[in-house]
């Protein structure tokens, strides 16, 4: 079953390609995604990667929370579900 990690602390010009590429280090990422603003369409520093298997989130979190990119230093936890926004976007 695949397990959602938040990846937060990215260096603003970091990809979905780079945080795919990254986390692949760690186990089979089945997706990588940035999130970025609606308006200006730039990076908000962070983003979600899911793993194949939660052994392979485990072992990511494990390498990457607390590693240092482009002076940044990676905070990576499992993902919590979304909350209701209240009607806005």
């Amino acid at each position: 079953m695949e397990k959602k990690l938040y990846v937060g602390n990215l260096p603003y010009s970091t990809d979905d390609a780079a945080l795919k590429d990254l986390f692949s280090k760690a186990g089979n990422v089945a997706s990588a995604t940035i999130i970025v603003d609606k308006f200006s369409k730039r990076s908000k520093g962070f983003g979600f990667v899911e793993m194949a298997t939660e052994e392979d989130a485990a072992k990511a979190k494990d390498m990457f929370s607390g590693t240092e990119i482009e002076g940044r230093k990676l905070i990576v936890d499992e993902a919590r579900p979304m909350k209701e926004n209240n009607g806005r976007e």
